[in-house]
């Protein structure tokens, strides 16, 4: 039987996971809202609406050249102070964001936002990991996926309705008091990294290197998807890989490197990368073609369209838990494979759709197919990648997963743009072809979990 104080020490580091799941929702809302806020900011702002995408570019622009930096130092130092330096970071950025008087200001501290999340976010598996014993871990990454899905289909409600009874200076005041709690309950509760014998540097030499490179990648892509193979993109693709050569390079001899070139090693952390890239791909390709087909194609309304895109969503939110009881005790690596089926199923049954005559129903239910596959295959993969690798370079593999997250997403809306322009004028067309695509990449997502063998966690 468990002693009063073994009682006491596990609930103390269940409360912690309190301030990560805050900061989660603090920094996944964040995209969410200001999504919804664009015309409103634009249109206050005085620049047109194209410009003022910057200020969702740029804080995404920061968090993807900064993840695998912030995990090394978390790695190397402490990932409850790079966690709380973030939290901080975050919080006064908000609020900078609230009291800004001119463009340049608020997309200035966008970017501030951006340095606090990117802080966050590359240690939040590390120190999720500390928190929960290996036998229930599944349960602690479900948790923060479940939260990441509330927020997710969320975000466009909570935005509507602060916009709908105060300005939006009010989307950014929020995160200060959840910010302060997310500090207070971090700096008493979050534990401190494993013991290390040996002593490692930062490498800013690397840092710059990665921030060039991923900044140079995002800029390629987005340039790509706005101008096609001008000379600008050409330029920057091939600079980028100049840059990701040298980096690589450089990388492959050292024993802890900022890219975790050494984990490629593992086969199970690598295939689940791949994995969790295509899977990405496969995620955004769909999420971002489909209100296109409902609203174009089906002819429902913007309400309408909204509703239908959040089924998804919150079957997700429901599987995700019960998918990481399940992978306890039976191989992470097959439910994973068996949740892309899903999902590659769902996304069949979307197409199979006629483009007439389609009713609500017809489209929720299918779409729910979507979002249970999903969730049978997030958490496990999550999974199998963070236990697939040595304890104290959890910083560098949670960053490493983050930023397949969002090279995924990122080659997921390129892919749509450039579907979307071969085929021109054809909604119905272009988001079958989307859809088409997405099912590829799903399907080497399976392939790939298929060929996965990982232990249950007990």
């Amino acid at each position: 039987m468990s002693s009063p104080d073994a009682v006491k020490f596990s609930l103390r580091n269940y409360a912690a996971v309190v301030a990560i799941l805050i900061v989660l929702v603090m920094t996944v809302l964040d995209v969410t809202v200001v999504n919804v806020a664009l015309p409103v900011l634009a249109s206050d702002f005085g620049v047109s609406d194209s410009i003022s995408v910057w200020i969702v570019t740029i804080y995404q622009l920061l968090i993807t050249m900064l993840l695998l930096p912030v995990s090394s130092v978390g790695d190397l130092f402490s990932y409850r102070r790079t966690f709380l330096t973030g939290v901080t970071i975050f919080t006064i950025a908000s609020a900078i964001c609230a009291a800004s008087q001119n463009f340049t200001m608020i997309v200035a501290a966008r970017a501030l936002q951006g340095i606090g999340a990117a802080c966050v976010m590359g240690v939040n598996i590390a120190l999720t990991r500390l928190i929960y014993p290996r036998n229930v871990l599944g349960r602690g990454l479900a948790l923060n996926g479940m939260v990441i899905a509330i927020a997710t289909a969320a975000g466009p409600t909570i935005a509507g309705a602060i916009l709908s009874i105060a300005s939006w200076h009010w989307l950014f005041l929020i995160n200060v008091p959840f910010g302060i709690a997310a500090f207070l309950i971090g700096r008493r509760l979050l534990p401190q990294n494993p013991v290390k014998h040996t002593k490692a540097k930062f490498d800013y030499i690397a840092a710059v290197e990665n921030m060039l490179l991923f900044g140079l990648m995002f800029f390629t892509l987005g340039n790509y998807s706005r101008n096609g193979g001008s000379s600008t993109t050409w330029i920057m693709l091939a600079a980028g890989a100049i840059v990701g050569t040298f980096y690589i390079r450089r990388e492959l001899h050292k024993e802890a490197p900022m890219l975790p070139v050494d984990l490629f090693r593992i086969k199970l952390y690598t295939l689940s990368i791949i994995t969790s890239v295509c899977s990405f791909i496969a995620q955004m390709m769909a999420m971002i073609a489909l209100p296109f087909l409902f609203l174009s194609s089906y002819g429902f309304s913007s309400i309408t369209t909204g509703l239908l895109m959040t089924p998804w969503p919150l079957a997700t939110m429901i599987v995700s838990p019960i998918a990481a009881r399940f992978v306890e005790r039976h191989n992470a690596g097959a439910t994973a494979a068996a949740g892309m089926a899903v999902y590659t199923i769902g996304l069949l049954l979307m197409i199979t759709l006629s483009s007439t005559g389609i009713s609500e129903w017809n489209v929720a239910w299918r779409m729910i197919v979507c979002g249970i596959g999903y969730g049978m295959f997030q958490t496990p993969n999550n999974i199998v990648m963070v236990t697939a690798t040595p304890i104290h370079r959890t910083g560098g593999a949670g960053g490493m997963q983050s930023t397949a997250r969002l090279v995924g997403q990122t080659l997921g809306s390129t892919l749509v743009t450039i579907v979307f322009s071969i085929v021109a004028g054809q909604t119905f067309r272009s988001v079958h072809a989307c859809l088409w695509t997405a099912v590829v990449f799903a399907v080497i997502a399976g392939v790939f979990s298929v060929s996965r063998k990982s232990r249950p966690l007990n």
